[in-house]
């Protein structure tokens, strides 16, 4: 069983798909990633249909009969979902409540208020990693944007010294914390336990968006000078609400469901007794699902509630919420099915086999394989499911901890050098009015210098623990 308390992906199969050799089976994994790759860059495919098209190819060029591969495709998919889709619903739903009340605003108007001179890009990092928690991330850069450019313009702040903490901040949070898609469905097709991989991510997290955020931000400013674009600064829209949640009890929502979790890992460790009847009750508070829909039920009040929300509201904001996921459900759970392929194809007992005769460290090797998918198709969620799929057998013989540490391998991998392709590319340059190469030497350089300070944290972590 998995840390989500889902079976492993493919669970209807029980013996693989194909007999295929090693040789042959490497070459229906290049085969079957290329023809992702190829869907989504060259011919602009929803990521979705190409994860789907793509496992169909990895079964024929495995030599596989199409029956099976639908098979496996369909049960890696249903039990991604079954794991992981509510926990990702629930996280849109307090997000949204976040945003529409003007708790986000809030959080940021008091960070703020306290902050001036050199401790504002500190500020920025600090305002984006709290935010950043629940939300996904391009909800994070439409709340933060706004308030990045009114504080450069106010201030006469240097844009990239204020905007490129803030990006780190939710770039961070996207790849290593739980509850983002990521870092979920990594969790789950390794095994990983939830609450050690949130807090071990949260230990990497920290000295990875200081170096990422306010230290690089100083050489950023250097190298691209720009005014605030007038026309990007819009207005909030918590200020036409005539209350606000206050900040302490906003604060306290958005971290509700990473204390729980954080409680159960904490248990565990101490206790280690699963017949224990504390730790029987922190394995049941401290879930996912629990603690999410806690926090949510909390935020109604704490948030929609102290925003002079009806009932009728908060319904309508919860409604609003998940219409927008259903396109990351869907990514998300084809990546599942993907993943189902691979294993049942035998290609998870081929990287095995292979990476015994390798010298290189199986957190390394989880790293460079989502680095090569993130290079290939732009998008951290697919270069996280697939990488997660291809390396999950390694997990078996790990401890929770070093598997807790692959899961974060993984997402800072999925992080690494996003340009063209990748959909935030443009949301930045656009937001912050610069060239393709302006955007590169600030935006792509800082996922870059993440991703890289996040492997280096992880080798280290992996030493001591």
């Amino acid at each position: 069983m998995s840390s989500l308390g889902v079976e492993t992906l493919a669970a209807g199969a029980t013996e693989p798909i194909t007999s295929a050799g090693n040789a042959h089976l490497g070459m229906a994994v290049v085969g079957g990633i290329a023809v992702i790759v190829l869907l989504i860059t060259v011919f602009k495919l929803h990521a979705f249909l190409a994860l789907t098209l793509g496992s169909l190819a990895l079964g024929a060029f495995a030599g596989a009969p199409l029956d099976k591969t639908i098979a496996s495709f369909t049960a890696g998919l249903g039990s991604t979902v079954a794991g992981v889709g509510v926990l990702i619903a629930l996280g849109a739903v307090l997000g949204k409540l976040l945003a529409d009340s003007g708790g986000a605003d809030q959080i940021v108007d008091t960070i703020l208020a306290k902050a001036s001179g050199r401790a504002m890009p500190w500020a920025m990092v600090l305002i984006a990693s709290v935010i950043g928690l629940p939300l996904f991330f391009e909800v994070g850069i439409v709340l933060l944007i706004p308030v990045v450019l009114l504080v450069a313009k106010r201030g006469n702040y240097s844009l990239m010294r204020i905007g490129i903490p803030a990006l780190a901040g939710l770039s961070v949070m996207h790849g290593l914390i739980p509850p983002h898609p990521g870092p979920l469905v990594a969790i789950d097709a390794v095994g990983a336990n939830l609450g050690v991989t949130l807090a071990l991510g949260i230990l990497i997290a920290i000295p990875t968006v200081v170096i990422a955020g306010p230290l690089f931000s100083r050489y950023a400013a250097r190298w691209v000078d720009l005014p605030v674009p007038e026309n990007m600064v819009p207005e909030r829209t918590s200020d036409e609400l005539k209350t606000r949640p206050s900040f302490a009890a906003t604060v306290a929502t958005v971290l509700l469901p990473v204390v729980m979790m954080l409680g159960k890992a904490l248990v565990d460790i101490i206790v280690d007794d699963p017949t224990h009847t504390v730790q029987r009750v922190a394995d049941v508070v401290g879930s996912p699902l629990i603690a999410l829909l806690s926090a949510v039920f909390v935020g109604m009040f704490t948030l929609g509630r102290a925003a002079g929300f009806s009932k009728g509201k908060l319904s309508v904001t919860v409604e609003k919420s998940l219409g927008p996921i259903a396109g990351v459900l869907l990514i998300v759970g084809a990546g599942g099915g993907f993943k189902g392929t691979l294993i049942d194809s035998g290609v998870g007992q081929m990287v095995l086999d292979i990476s015994k005769n390798w010298s290189i460290p199986a957190l390394l090797l989880a790293w460079l394989i989502a680095v090569v998918i993130r290079l290939a198709t732009g998008s951290s969620t697919v270069a996280t499911i697939s990488a997660a799929g291809l390396v999950a057998p390694l997990a078996a013989d790990m401890s929770t901890t070093h598997a807790a540490l692959l899961v974060l391998a993984i997402g800072t991998g999925s992080i690494f050098f996003s340009h063209v392709n990748d959909a935030g590319f443009w949301l930045v340059k656009e937001y912050f009015g610069m060239t393709v190469g302006q955007t590169i030497r600030t935006w792509s350089v800082m996922e870059t210098l993440i991703s890289v300070t996040g492997i280096v944290f992880v080798l280290l972590v992996s030493l001591v623990l």
